[in-house]
């Protein structure tokens, strides 16, 4: 009997589906689905028997890194310190969630950590993502912002992500402590996180799901055009009508709207920095194809 449901877990070879009735299976894709290049992945809706995944629904989304599908929104993670806060990585991970037609939610953590005059600077600069993004100061030890990211969670299909090291689990952890999902202290030597998620689910939780997954060990920008960045900085969307040229990539061309408002300082410096940054990032990369299809 054919049945309808999501994949919440991928072990090994082994998928985890979940069906209307929340019962789940734990069964392997039918090999014609090798066949017709078609690589099932945790998020997807599928449909399914006892024995095997049979067909796999259109995605309204796909993520590359992480490899999950169908995300409703994604928690970017960055931590305020230890690792230090960081807006090129804020950036980086923004672009590439815009790039996915996502709708993020930045939450900052380990609040507790910053000075006074630290918190003020940096709720400064961040005053700038909340005209574009909801963003949320959370910390595990005093739980502020906890309700915060309780509500902002219900009902969605959510993906953690973010700087290694930031405490995504031990976020996890505090909305849910029976989750009990491993963590490390901070790797003091390279000053950045150790992995310590090994596998990509997704939990049941407020009638909706989270997904804990594997740390970012770099960010890739696979399948992008340097031009097509501009599309993915919502920031720039009205002012880039006031440019020259239609097709302005906001890098050198006389007339640029967005130019001219970073030297007006109209624009937060670091997000035009990053922009630029980025830009060239992915001018100058190889080429890199993805082994998994859409």
């Amino acid at each position: 009997m054919e049945k309808q449901g999501r994949i919440i877990k991928l072990m090994g070879s082994i998928y985890t589906v979940v069906d209307d009735e929340r019962k789940k299976y734990k069964i392997k894709p039918l090999g014609i689905l090798r066949y017709k290049n078609i690589q099932p992945k945790v998020g997807d809706l599928v449909v399914f028997n006892d024995d095997s995944i049979i067909e796999v629904k259109p995605r309204m989304n796909d993520l590359y890194r992480p490899m999950i599908a169908n995300v409703d929104q994604v928690l970017l993670v960055n931590s305020a310190k230890k690792p230090d806060f960081s807006f090129l990585l804020l950036d980086k991970f923004l672009t590439l969630i815009e790039a996915n037609d996502i709708k993020p939610v930045i939450i900052i953590t380990k609040v507790d950590l910053l000075e006074n005059d630290e918190m003020k600077a940096l709720k400064a600069k961040l005053n700038y993502y909340e005209k574009f993004y909801r963003v949320i100061y959370f910390s595990a030890i005093s739980e502020i912002g906890l309700d915060e990211v309780v509500e902002v969670t219900k009902n969605k299909v959510n993906v953690l992500a973010g700087q290694t090291g930031a405490g995504k689990s031990t976020l996890l952890n505090t909305i849910e402590p029976t989750l009990n999902i491993k963590t490390d202290e901070i790797s003091k030597a390279l000053g950045r996180g150790k992995h310590t998620t090994r596998h990509v689910e997704l939990i049941e939780f407020k009638e909706g799901y989270i997904a804990d997954t594997p740390g970012f060990s770099k960010l890739e920008f696979v399948d992008y055009q340097a031009d097509q960045i501009r599309f993915y900085f919502p920031d720039f969307f009205k002012l880039s009508s006031e440019c020259k040229f239609y097709e302005c990539t906001h890098m050198h061309e006389p007339g640029c709207a967005i130019i001219s408002a970073y030297q007006k300082n109209e624009i937060l410096p670091e997000r035009y920095e990053d922009y630029r940054f980025i830009y060239e990032e992915i001018k100058v990369q190889k080429p890199k194809y993805r082994r998994d299809e859409k």
